[in-house]
Order: structure tokens, then sequence, then C-alpha cells
């Protein structure tokens, strides 16, 4: 059997340790405290869901690094620095220093049109 690709509009992937959220009891970000980080963030970056999304954020296994009242997440393009998110913690801060500022998510490349 072939081996085939399935391609994606993802510009960025952000991997969320779901022990982490789970441990959250599913809450303590976006504007009310109830959101996981996760949709916190697909919410706040307009990102989707799916292959046709702008952004990729993933739950996964845990990293082992388990703090108290907090989430493990990171930037796929800089796997070198995992992010350790407080409960509660303020969205801005937590998209820079992802990231994922709202200049780092462009829309749809402007298409030029011909004079004439």
């Amino acid at each position: 059997m072939a081996i085939k690709t399935a391609k994606t509009r993802w510009r960025d992937v952000v991997l969320v340790c779901r022990k982490c959220s789970k441990k959250l009891d599913g809450g303590g970000f976006g504007p009310d405290g109830d959101r996981s980080l996760r949709k916190a963030l697909r919410k706040d970056l307009n990102a989707g869901k799916g292959r046709k999304a702008d952004l990729a954020v993933i739950e996964t296994g845990c990293f082992d690094v388990c703090p108290k009242n907090a989430v493990v997440a990171f930037n796929a393009a800089r796997p070198e620095a995992l992010l350790i998110v407080p409960r509660g913690a303020d969205l801005r801060e937590v998209k820079a220093r992802l990231g994922l500022d709202e200049g780092a998510i462009p829309g749809p490349e402007p298409v030029a049109l011909a004079d004439g």
C-alpha cells in the first residue's frame, strides 16, 4: 500500500497537554474562565477546526512536566521551550509567548489584479 499525504492549511501547530487540561476540569481560560486552553485559543484566534483551519490547536499526551493549576503548551515550530500557562492567564500574553500574535496567522494572500 502506498503512503499518501493529506494537505492542510495550518501555518502553526500548538500542542496542549490533555492531562493538564483535565486536571483543571476543562476550564480556567477565556473571558469567563470556563474554557480549556485549547478552546480559548481557537476561539480567540478564530482558528476553526480540522485541516482547513489556519492554526491547529491539538491536545496531546502528557509532557511529564505536570504543573499545579497550569497547562503545558508549546508551538511546534519552537519545541525548545515548553510554556507553563497558569489558570486564568491573559490570552494575549499566551499568544505572544507562543508566537501567535494576530500578525503571525495571516489570512489568504491578496490577489493582484491585472491592469487593463
